[in-house]
């Protein structure tokens, strides 16, 4: 792995990150494997309504009154909840299948990227602030 990839660590020095399989905590340690990531906003209201445009749907489900669960795929969820002394600072990206198709849908719903990405690999990611400046990202694989 390039220096370009290493973390940086208190004293200077460089660290290479660690990969970890999604496999390997499964099998190696028997246990499934789930995501429920969150994002904090200022304005449940807002946000929901942010969010429904990003994702082209109502929540799957409200765990309360001010938090909204949406299950992307199996076993991986993602919630919005209202928590304002934190909002702002979230950052997550989703890979999908069809890049194009899928920014185009999020287009067509009202929404454009703040910012579009190509790595050098070829990897794509289309950028999308809410509201209260949480970061979330669309990638795909080269073309």
């Amino acid at each position: 792995m390039s220096q370009a990839h290493a973390r940086r660590c208190p004293g200077g020095t460089t660290r290479q990150p660690t990969v970890i399989s999604v496999e390997s905590l499964r099998y190696n340690r028997g246990m499934a494997l789930d995501l429920y990531a969150g994002i904090p906003v200022k304005d449940f209201a807002m946000a929901l309504a942010w969010y429904e445009r990003l994702f082209g749907s109502p929540p799957t489900f409200f765990a309360t009154d001010t938090e909204a669960v949406w299950i992307l795929a199996e076993h991986r969820s993602l919630n919005v909840e209202q928590r304002p002394e934190h909002a702002g600072h979230a950052m997550h990206t989703i890979l999908v299948d069809d890049f194009d198709a899928h920014v185009a849908q999020v287009a067509d719903r009202g929404l454009e990227p703040t910012k579009r990405e190509t790595y050098s690999n070829g990897m794509r990611k289309a950028i999308y602030h809410d509201p209260d400046g949480n970061e979330f990202g669309i990638g795909g694989a080269p073309l």
